[in-house]
């Protein structure tokens, strides 16, 4: 019997969870204009959005939208502020029963998960076996149907009242991403597919969660049901290792199928059967059994950022703890990967 989530909808605008979903939502924006705006009426905020939770008269805001171009195009929709202490409050009270069943090496969007440790298994797995698949989703968050997604949800949460916050989260973000959607029929679709309901904004917490909810069944039939025990994701990248070519093929077929289920498919082209010994390239990087590379775009990229952020700094458009923060955070990240002549080549000259 799956973990059904025990807690009430009173539980989700309890004040303490509220006023911890607002410490969560600020953490590292406090300075920004729409956390700073909500924090000097902290007191009465909360008591607005729990006053309107409380009567159910809750309605989210409309999302501010923007590209971004790294490390490809995206929409970027974010919430308003208030909406988004409402997801983590959301999220607090429903995320543990899911958390408990989703796999180990499902890495994306988890405590104590993340890209290095992805990349860590990925190594080790590279080391063990002679072959990997590697597959990636086409259209993910848009593609996501919001029917298949409720039933997901609705199996462990049994309150009403939960359901319809989900359903009205849900709701408010359905068609952000339709110009990011190219229409996909599935076995059994009539043209009135074309209108479902599908799509979670890029940016909101309860995407990212709901986006591994999504896919947890599927990493249940590839590890048990496939019986691939080396087998990871993270969000819509996953691969799946073996030592024989053919057994990676037969899973690739079966995959297709399960995926259908979801109304999703593979990027057909790039799911393709390799040596390991070659290298894979995941998560920015190129991973071989013995060593890892950045991917060249992705420090050409860091490298224009930090030109910029540097003439930003001399111009006094940012703070030095704003470009000591920014550098620091990119070396923690590169310096998984054999990048020593690449950091050093970056600060090279740069005088403060």
């Amino acid at each position: 019997m799956p973990t059904q989530v025990t807690n009430s909808y009173t539980d989700i605008y309890r004040w303490d969870n509220l006023y911890a979903a607002w410490r969560q939502a600020a953490r590292g924006k406090r300075s920004h204009g729409p956390a700073a705006r909500f924090e000097y009426r902290l007191e009465d905020n909360l008591v607005r959005l729990q006053e309107e939770l409380a009567a159910q008269t809750y309605r989210p805001g409309a999302y501010v939208h923007f590209y971004i171009h790294e490390p490809k195009r995206r929409l970027i929709s974010a919430a308003p502020f208030r909406d988004r202490v409402v997801h983590h409050a959301l999220c607090n009270i429903i995320e543990p029963a899911f958390e408990s069943s989703f796999i180990a090496h499902s890495y994306a969007n988890r405590i104590g998960k993340g890209t290095h440790a992805c990349l860590d298994t990925c190594q080790g797995w590279m080391q063990q076996y002679r072959y990997v698949l590697q597959c990636d989703l086409c259209q993910f968050f848009p593609s996501i149907d919001h029917r298949i997604l409720q039933r997901i949800l609705n199996r462990r949460i049994q309150d009403g009242d939960i359901r319809r916050l989900i359903a009205c989260i849900l709701a408010s973000g359905a068609g952000v991403l339709a110009d990011e959607y190219e229409m996909v029929y599935f076995a059994g679709d009539d043209l009135f597919a074309a209108n479902r309901p599908r799509g979670l904004p890029i940016g909101n917490l309860t995407s990212q969660f709901w986006a591994n909810c999504y896919l947890n069944e599927f990493d249940h039939f590839v590890t048990n049901g496939l019986g691939c025990h080396a087998y990871l994701r993270y969000v819509d990248d996953f691969l799946l290792f073996a030592d024989d070519k053919r057994t990676l093929w037969t899973w690739k077929q079966a995959l297709v199928e399960q995926l259908a289920a979801l109304r999703m498919t593979l990027h057909e082209s790039s799911a393709q059967v390799q040596p390991t010994a070659a290298g894979i390239r995941f998560l920015g990087f190129v991973v071989y059994p013995d060593h890892r590379r950045l991917l060249r775009r992705k420090g050409v990229y860091y490298w224009r950022r930090f030109r910029q952020l540097l003439a930003d700094y001399r111009a006094k458009c940012i703070t030095r703890t704003q470009l000591d923060d920014s550098l620091r955070g990119w070396v923690n990240h590169v310096r998984y990967a054999n990048t020593w002549g690449l950091r050093r080549a970056l600060v090279n000259g740069v005088r403060l």
